[in-house]
């Protein structure tokens, strides 16, 4: 017991360095551009809301320890803050687009690098997983709401339909049951952020950038539709209960979709 408490400890300190990091990066966007107070609470609100969630999963996780991969991703997850308080004030002001978009192109680049680390490191974890997931997710969802604002809002469909998705699940278990892996699956979940990236950095003539956008619902809608009409088919037959590996190649039986649907699987 007092070694388990040991280990809790060292992982709420872990989050806790996380929190401050975040803080920390809240404050030099702060002191660069001037952000307002919609762009401080929002961030605020994020560094709060990750440390809160992640302390409660790592405590009914029991993981001995955090692990390089997840310091990888919680390193991204700060990114990720940095760019929703970066949206949020962009209500406010005109937004420092060199700046938001610097901090999106890094997150996305280290989309997968956690993975690497996971699987090198031999500390793949379905906590890890779904971590790298939803901080994908919520990335996605925030480039939406800022690209919304230049489009009109039917790109918010790209951030919120996995979000609707899981909603749909608790509605229709089926559709919880476990997918095949699939690389055109994993294709279409990375295209999302380079598309919204591309689009919200303004490098390209408003059409392109409508066109660009489209391409990007487009594919998810097929991705997700394919998926949905598997899941559908399989279910009528009966035949839900098969084992398929997830993106961090551990088996998996009766998982959540969702963590076969993530932005970008490990």
């Amino acid at each position: 017991m007092a070694l388990n408490n040991t280990y809790d400890a060292r992982l709420q300190q872990e989050t806790a360095v996380g929190a401050g990091v975040q803080i920390l990066l809240l404050a030099l966007l702060g002191s660069a551009i001037g952000m307002g107070p919609a762009g401080w609470l929002t961030g605020l609100v994020f560094a709060f809301a990750t440390w809160a969630v992640l302390s409660r999963a790592l405590h009914r996780s029991r993981l001995s320890s955090f692990g390089p991969a997840n310091r990888v991703t919680l390193g991204r997850a700060t990114l990720v803050g940095g760019v929703t308080a970066l949206v949020a004030d962009s209500f406010e002001s005109a937004p420092p687009v060199t700046l938001l978009v610097g901090l999106t192109a890094v997150a996305l680049l280290l989309d997968g690098v956690d993975g690497k680390v996971a699987r090198r490191t031999g500390t793949s974890s379905a906590l890890g997983a779904r971590f790298d997931m939803e901080v994908d997710a919520f990335l996605i969802l925030v480039l939406s709401v800022y690209v919304s604002t230049r489009l009109g809002p039917w790109v918010l469909l790209i951030g919120g339909m996995r979000y609707a998705f899981v909603a749909a699940a608790r509605v229709a278990p089926w559709l919880n049951a476990p997918l095949p892996p699939s690389f055109a699956r994993k294709t279409v979940a990375a295209l999302q952020g380079v598309c919204l990236l591309l689009a919200g950095a303004d490098l390209l003539p408003p059409p392109a950038n409508l066109a660009v956008v489209l391409l990007s619902l487009g594919s998810l809608v097929w991705s997700f539709g394919r998926d949905v009409v598997w899941l559908w088919r399989n279910s009528s037959m009966g035949d839900g209960g098969c084992s398929v590996a997830d993106g961090v190649g551990e088996q998996v039986v009766g998982e959540p979709l969702v963590r076969e649907l993530e932005l970008a699987a490990r």
